[in-house]
């Protein structure tokens, strides 16, 4: 199987996806159709990538794409989840979903909800124990995901949706400490921020 994977950062996920019958690319950059037909490519895992994935590329993989994202879904689609998770105390937690032509918005395969212990308490840590759940979770269930055996499940209505702009009005929490930032300091800011509006 020829699987192309997306991403900013591939290295955690390619010791999983590498096996004896699959051949892997990697991809920063936009993907075009050329480039799938060249290469012969029958599966997406995006994870972290920073395109929009369009309608043709979901088309010629027959919907064969499947994205790693840290939020508990359908909470905090989009840019920023795990910040947003604290600004709006919403779940938190991992995602691994199918691709549709929304953001975020594709059947759920699996997901994990976390509740961080006292010791992550900056953004950063959480962030970092995230992606080390996602990489744990993308794990367990990749022999599936490969084999067309794994769940299939729609995503509830409801949740939440950020553009990477949204995040704005909230950077002066930001300002001093950026991804040092301590959660406690964010928690609840954008529902008190939304009540006096």
């Amino acid at each position: 199987m020829n699987i192309l994977i997306a991403s900013s950062h591939p290295e955690r996920i390619l010791p999983i996806v590498n096996g004896a019958d699959t051949v892997v690319f990697v991809i920063e950059s936009r993907i075009n159709e050329k480039y799938l037909a060249d290469n012969n490519i029958e599966m997406i895992i995006s994870y972290g990538y920073r395109h929009i994935i369009k309608k043709s590329i979901i088309e010629y993989v027959k919907g064969n794409i499947i994205n790693l994202h840290i939020s508990y879904l359908p909470w905090n689609r989009g840019a920023d989840p795990n910040l947003w998770s604290f600004l709006e105390n919403s779940p938190k937690g991992v995602t691994i979903h199918y691709i549709d032509e929304g953001i975020d918005t594709g059947d759920i395969i699996t997901q994990k909800k976390i509740d961080f212990s006292s010791s992550c308490n900056t953004l950063k840590k959480t962030y970092n124990m995230l992606h080390d759940e996602m990489i744990s979770l993308f794990n367990s269930v990749w022999l599936d995901i490969k084999a067309g055996n794994n769940a299939r499940v729609v995503q509830k209505h409801g949740g939440s949706f950020h553009k990477l702009l949204d995040k704005e009005k909230y950077s002066y929490l930001l300002a001093d400490k950026s991804w040092d930032t301590d959660i406690s300091t964010l928690k609840g800011k954008a529902v008190a921020h939304k009540t006096r509006e």
